[in-house]
């Protein structure tokens, strides 16, 4: 191999991950002027799995406002107040507003543990009472013509397979899912006012090559497509959405990790990083309720 190829390999490399981060951000419909909701279940998970969704959705032109619920602090080896402030530093660097917008809890309710499951009504509950705050109703209006009402426009959160296969972020899948369907008991022919996207889960293998997995995602993603376009109609909205970083934005989602969760950065996730797929490519299917 002369110099002219080992010199052209990483350009190459670099001008297929530009245009690929490119074309996933002007061929698939992005989220504008939104009240956003990112439900993880520990600290890092929004670094760890949700950093090219985040940092699409909080992009300045967006538009949107997010915030992120954590369910448990992760207090597994008694680090739960040191990782609780981490989060709200790697969301800051991954562009949230504010502070206020994590909101962290400590229940014994959500302890942090692989042999852990969570009760689905439990993570529902949480759910209802953060975005369909109860209001009380004037004595005339008619409870029929009630519309489902929602302080946030759109839910992010794990698909039904954890990405990890973790018994938490399971859970929250089946918690949102149970809140989204208490909020439309009763009203027929009401859309529902939240829009629920999942994270889609892998396989390992796919786990692993970074930036390249996007062109097997976008054609996964478009033969969906030509099965689903029938029902995308029916339900007046998008089911996939797609979020490649660019070198950039890979990078700051690595400083949310290595520079915020220093107390997580062990061998094994210097390899996740740097390798793995979910800080590069995300694409989250749309859940219909």
């Amino acid at each position: 191999m002369d110099y002219y190829t080992i010199l052209a390999i990483p350009i190459l490399i670099s001008t297929l991950w530009l245009f690929t981060a490119n074309l996933a951000r002007t061929s698939h419909p992005q989220f504008t002027n939104k009240s956003i909701l990112l439900l993880i279940a520990h600290p890092d998970d929004e670094a760890m799995f949700f950093s090219p969704t985040l940092l699409a959705l909080m992009a300045p032109q967006s538009g949107n406002h997010v915030k992120i619920l954590c369910l448990s602090n992760g207090n597994a080896d008694g680090l739960g107040k040191i990782r609780e402030e981490e989060l709200v530093v790697s969301g800051e660097t991954l562009g949230l507003r504010s502070r206020d917008d994590v909101l962290v809890l400590d229940s014994p309710d959500f302890v942090d543990a692989m042999d852990t499951v969570w009760q689905v009504d439990k993570v529902a509950e949480v759910l209802s009472q953060a975005f369909t705050p109860k209001r009380p109703k004037p004595k005339d209006q008619p409870t029929g013509d009630d519309a489902p009402k929602a302080t946030i426009d759109v839910l992010v959160t794990f698909d039904r397979f954890g990405v990890s296969r973790h018994p938490n972020h399971i859970a929250l899948y089946h918690g949102a899912r149970s809140s989204l369907n208490g909020l439309m008991k009763g009203k027929q022919g009401w859309r529902c006012p939240v829009e629920l996207h999942t994270l889609t889960s892998i396989s390992v293998w796919r786990k692993y090559v970074s930036f390249l997995d996007a062109p097997m995602t976008m054609a996964l993603g478009f033969l969906s497509g030509l099965k689903e376009s029938r029902q995308q109609e029916k339900d007046g909205g998008r089911r996939q959405a797609l979020f490649v970083s660019d070198v950039s934005q890979w990078r700051q989602g690595q400083k949310a990790m290595t520079r915020a969760h220093r107390s997580q950065m062990r061998w094994f996730r210097w390899g996740w990083i740097t390798f793995g797929r979910y800080m590069v490519v995300n694409d989250l299917k749309r859940e219909i309720i």
